[in-house]
C-alpha cells in the first residue's frame, strides 16, 4: 500500500512540474485568439449576380470591378440557366477571377410559368434571369442581408459600404429612389427618360387606380438592392410579386412600352412607401439610355456604382462612357463572348 501511495505521489509531483515546465502564459494564448478571431468573425458579403446567355461579359465585368475594389469577404453568387452555367464557370476559373469565392445557382425558369406577359416591343426584359431578383429567399438560404446587382453595372467603391446600407425596421429592401440626386435630373429630362409612376403603371385601368398611388409619385431603380431576406419572407415578398405578375398577364396593367421594364412595376406596386433609401452616388444610372448623353467625367469618376440601364450597353455599340466599363472586363477564354465596336 505504501508503494502505491508513494508511486501516485511521484507521479502528481511530475505532472505538477510537468504543467509549469511547459505551460503557455495566458496573455499569449488571447494574443494568438485575437489574431485569428477577425478572419473567422469577418462578415460574409453576400452578392447575387445573373449571368445570362449573350451578355456573361456583363457579369464577368461587375464581379471584376467587385473584386477589385475591396477587401471585403464577398461571396457571388452566380444565377444562371443550367445551358448556361458551364460557360461563365470555365471563364471564371480560366481568368484572374479564378481567387474569387463563388457558388453558381442554377434558375428553373418553369417558376414563371403563366406570370408573364409576352411583349414584342423588347423582347429581351421578358428573360428569365430578368426576374430573379423576385425570388432571392428561395436561391440564397443562409444569409440574413444580401445584395443583388444588375448585369450592366461596375461597382468602383468598396461594397462593403454598399452592404452596410441601414434598412428600416420593416424594410425588406433598400432601393435607389429616382429622384435623389440633382446632377441626373438633366440627364434624365434630355433623353425623355420617365422618374414616376406614370411612367410605368397604367392609370387607365381600374386595378391601378385602386392603388391610391399618385402618378407623380417618383419611382425607384431595382437594378441594385439591399435586401433583409427575414422581412421579404415575413412579408410574402415574392407571393405580392408573383400576384401581380398575373395580373399584368389578364389584365395588361404595364408593359415595357412604358418605363421600359416589365420587371420594375411589380416591384413599384409592393414597395411603395415601404423601402430604405441607397446613397445616391452608389447608383449613377441612365447611362444606357442615350448613345449621345454623357455625364461630366468628374462626376462619374466620383460616383460609387454605375448603371448603365437602358438599350445602349457598354458591350455594344453605340454607347457612352465605354472606357469605364472596359477597365473591367475581362476578355471570354472560350472567345465565344466578344465585344461589339466600331469596325469589329
Amino acid at each position: 500500500v505504501n508503494q502505491i501511495l508513494l508511486l501516485l505521489l511521484v507521479l502528481t509531483v511530475c505532472a505538477i512540474v510537468y504543467n509549469k515546465v511547459h505551460q503557455v502564459p495566458s496573455a499569449l494564448k488571447n494574443e494568438t485568439v485575437d489574431l485569428e478571431s477577425p478572419e473567422e468573425m469577418e462578415e460574409e458579403i453576400p452578392v447575387v449576380v445573373c449571368a445570362a446567355a449573350g451578355r456573361m461579359g456583363a457579369a464577368v465585368a461587375l464581379i471584376s470591378s467587385i473584386y477589385s475594389n475591396t477587401e471585403a469577404n464577398v461571396l457571388f453568387y452566380i444565377v444562371g440557366l443550367k445551358t448556361t452555367i458551364p460557360h461563365i464557370r470555365k471563364w471564371i476559373e480560366n481568368s484572374k477571377l479564378k481567387e474569387i469565392k463563388f457558388k453558381m445557382v442554377e434558375f428553373n425558369p418553369m417558376v414563371l410559368k403563366g406570370k408573364i406577359r409576352q411583349d414584342a416591343s423588347r423582347p429581351e426584359l421578358l428573360q428569365p434571369l430578368n426576374f430573379v431578383r423576385f425570388y432571392l429567399p428561395l436561391l440564397i438560404q443562409k444569409h440574413e442581408k444580401v445584395i443583388y446587382l444588375d448585369d450592366d453595372i461596375i461597382v468602383q467603391g468598396d461594397i462593403q459600404e454598399l452592404y452596410e446600407t441601414k434598412l428600416a425596421p420593416g424594410h425588406a429592401a433598400a432601393f435607389s429612389d429616382d429622384c435623389d440626386l440633382p446632377s441626373t435630373h438633366e440627364v434624365v429630362r434630355s433623353v425623355g427618360m420617365q422618374n414616376t409612376y406614370m411612367g410605368f403603371l397604367d392609370y387607365r385601368k381600374q386595378a391601378i387606380r385602386d392603388l391610391g398611388i399618385s402618378p407623380s409619385t417618383c419611382s425607384f431603380n431595382p437594378g441594385v438592392i439591399v435586401a433583409n431576406m427575414t422581412e421579404w419572407k415575413h412579408q410574402k415578398i415574392t407571393k405580392q410579386l408573383e400576384k401581380w405578375m398575373q395580373r399584368n398577364v389578364e389584365e395588361n396593367l404595364y408593359s415595357s412600352t412604358l418605363g421600359g421594364g416589365v420587371a420594375t412595376s411589380p416591384m413599384l406596386i409592393v414597395f411603395h412607401r415601404k423601402y430604405s433609401t441607397i446613397n445616391p452616388m452608389w447608383h449613377i444610372r441612365h447611362l444606357g439610355w442615350s448613345p449621345d448623353t454623357r455625364y461630366s467625367e468628374h462626376f462619374l469618376q466620383e460616383a460609387k456604382l454605375l448603371h448603365w440601364n437602358g438599350r445602349y450597353k457598354p458591350w455594344d455599340y453605340p454607347s457612352v462612357h465605354t472606357d469605364l466599363w472596359e477597365n473591367w472586363f475581362i476578355p471570354d477564354p472560350s472567345g465565344k463572348f466578344k465585344l461589339t465596336r466600331p469596325g469589329s
